[in-house]
């Protein structure tokens, strides 16, 4: 019993231990850029390194986001970001809920959702051309709704496949016991199935703001003037032929951390499976 005791000390100590080097492994080097971000630019070169600020400064905030339009490009982010998660997780959950509830006849179930997932596995330089040159006729060039459109289109496939998978593991006799009390097929969607799949929203919202937020190949084309350029383009801006200004790249970069943070935060709750999935399975 003793020697039992002591090996499920050793294996509790081991996972804490595992967890301790992932989260340094993880948080560091945002707390890099953090310090960073508030010190001379001298003291982010020193040897040895200050691990923390000795004389920390706004500076770079300043330059950054008073100096430079910075806060601009913030804007942008935000805007398209936030505009590519709804629309990716609207049109997502009615795609993966029609694949996962309705008959279809065949195979075409599964042809359908290959060619969705197809979609997906194109690298984004290979339609780059064709999404210019159409842009470009229609005089959408250097505007968000360009770079939205653009990124929905590689968003929603992995979006409907998400939803496709939250839909297929609630019980199907929660959405008929609606419909025999009364209620339509796309009243039970909204009121049974789309409270239910919250998990799934949750989860898929935060995919899609993280890649729309991040993305960097479709915004450079795409954009070339300010008032659309994103928060990557402006930091990736700070880099250049004569000097690389690693203080103001640390204060924006650290900056654009924080959005996804706080949404992660908030939508935490949700992202565990409810207990109702699977509830009358089996």
């Amino acid at each position: 019993m003793a020697h039992r005791r002591k090996s499920i000390e050793i294996q509790r100590v081991a996972a804490y231990a595992t967890i301790a080097v992932a989260l340094v492994v993880t948080l560091f080097p945002v707390y890099w850029i953090a310090a960073n971000s508030f010190k001379y630019d001298i003291d982010i070169f020193s040897i040895p390194p200050q691990w923390i600020p000795a004389n920390p400064t706004l500076k770079h905030y300043r330059a950054a986001f008073i100096e430079r339009p910075f806060l601009i490009y913030a804007l942008n982010s935000l805007i398209i970001a936030v505009s590519t998660t709804l629309v990716s997780v609207v049109f997502g959950s009615l795609a993966g809920y029609a694949l996962a509830r309705f008959q279809y006849p065949g195979r075409w179930r599964y042809q359908i959702s290959f060619w969705i997932l197809s979609t997906r596995m194109m690298p984004p330089i290979v339609t780059i051309i064709p999404l210019y040159i159409a842009f470009n006729h229609l005089g959408m060039l250097n505007t968000k709704p360009a770079v939205i459109i653009a990124y929905t289109a590689f968003n929603l496939p992995f979006a409907t496949w998400m939803m496709k998978s939250y839909f297929q593991d609630l019980p199907v006799e929660l959405e008929e016991a609606a419909m025999v009390d009364g209620d339509t097929r796309l009243g039970a969607f909204l009121h049974v199935a789309l409270p239910l799949a919250r998990p799934g929203l949750a989860a898929t919202a935060i995919f899609c703001l993280i890649i729309s937020w991040n993305e960097f190949l479709l915004a450079l084309i795409l954009t070339l003037t300010e008032r659309s350029q994103t928060l990557p383009i402006g930091i990736a801006g700070r880099v250049t032929q004569y000097n690389t200004y690693w203080g103001e790249i640390s204060a924006a970069g650290f900056t654009a951390c924080i959005p996804i943070v706080i949404f992660a935060f908030v939508v935490q709750k949700h992202l565990v499976r409810g207990i109702s999935f699977g509830a009358v399975k089996g």
